[in-house]
């Protein structure tokens, strides 16, 4: 049995609309960036925010809700895994996201707060059971 742990934990900002595709065989599949910050002190005493981008991808129905509801600036907070891949001599590093949560599209009621929203996807219980298609260059 294989030892080790490949988690992510991201919480940040869509960089652009999230973009929904489909593999040849059919199965959905979302690609979009996510932006995460933390402040940096600066030798003088005072702070500037560094931001780290990440490409985030997901399959099946997470793919398809994720497609529907990741907006440019959306709020978004998943767990995955870091996904290395090589691609006609070129490497890829993605985070396979088995878990979102992002603000439900819906209207806010004024006295409720927005509802937050879940979409996971279990890779184990998946036909090949690693969630990725065959026909993904990556």
């Amino acid at each position: 049995m294989a030892k080790g742990i490949n988690s992510v934990f991201l919480s940040g900002n869509a960089g652009a609309d999230a973009e929904l595709t489909y593999a040849q065989s059919g199965t959905a599949v979302c690609r979009f960036s996510l932006a995460t910050s933390k402040a940096k002190k600066l030798p003088d005493g005072s702070f500037k925010d560094e931001t780290q981008w990440h490409k985030i991808v997901c399959f099946k129905a997470i793919a398809e809700r994720a497609g529907a509801s990741i907006k440019k600036g959306s709020e978004v907070t998943l767990q995955g895994e870091i996904q290395y891949s090589q691609y006609e001599g070129k490497w890829y590093t993605n985070i396979l996201a088995f878990s979102i949560r992002y603000p439900k599209v819906t209207e806010q009621q004024p006295d409720r707060p927005l509802q937050q929203s879940e979409s996971t996807y279990n890779p184990a219980t998946d036909n090949d059971g690693n969630g990725v298609s065959e026909d993904l260059p990556f």
